[in-house]
């Protein structure tokens, strides 16, 4: 099982723009909806990946657990769904609903949004603050399938602890680690290391 890193987008970056359909109802949704939320995490994940499998029962703990300290969440699916059927949309609801989530799992079927947020793996998780400008990105935790090390989402949760207590996020941060977004063919950009 080959592992790409995140890219580690620059801290400060304003969140990319972006208006994508949720799969659960088709509706459209942009960053924007968010302004007046403490903090936005967007995660990149799509449902056949094992890392992120590994780490999905967490997903909706973070989620049950900060909603209501005002912390929204966004998940984002790129993948090319010609090659990788398991994550289209219908598959994306089947997962919505066996997790129960109650956060929107979007579809970048361009691939563009995962261009400018320079995503390159499932899951990779971004935390914007409440001025919309990026002061996490990189790991869940260290867990990692096959690891042996728990999945707690401590690195994450770190990250949100800090914004809710109106705290500085800590600068120094760990990748993600994961299965490299399944980029269309000839649509994989630039910062994306070749041959993957």
């Amino acid at each position: 099982m080959v592992a790409t890193p995140s890219t580690m987008l620059p801290l400060g970056t304003e969140i990319p723009d972006f208006s994508l359909p949720n799969a659960i109802d088709g509706l459209a949704i942009a960053p924007g909806e968010y302004r007046g939320s403490v903090a936005l995490v967007v995660m990149f994940i799509c449902n056949h990946c094992p890392f992120v499998k590994h780490v999905l029962p967490e997903l909706g703990r973070l989620s049950r657990d900060y909603l209501p300290q005002r912390i929204a969440f966004l998940a984002i699916n790129s993948n090319d769904i010609e090659t990788h059927p398991a994550d289209s949309p219908e598959r994306m609801r089947e997962l919505v609903a066996t997790e129960g989530w109650t956060f929107p799992f979007l579809f970048d079927e361009s691939q563009e949004t995962a261009k400018a947020f320079k995503a390159a793996c499932t899951p990779d998780f971004y935390v914007f603050d409440g001025d919309q400008r990026l002061v996490y990105r990189g790991q869940l935790d260290g867990s990692r399938p096959k690891n042996d090390i728990p999945v707690t989402g401590a690195d994450l949760r770190n990250c949100l602890d800090a914004i809710v207590a109106g705290k500085s996020v800590p600068a120094e941060q760990q990748p993600s680690l994961g299965c490299n977004i399944k980029w269309k063919p000839g649509n994989a950009p630039q910062y994306f290391p070749p041959g993957k």
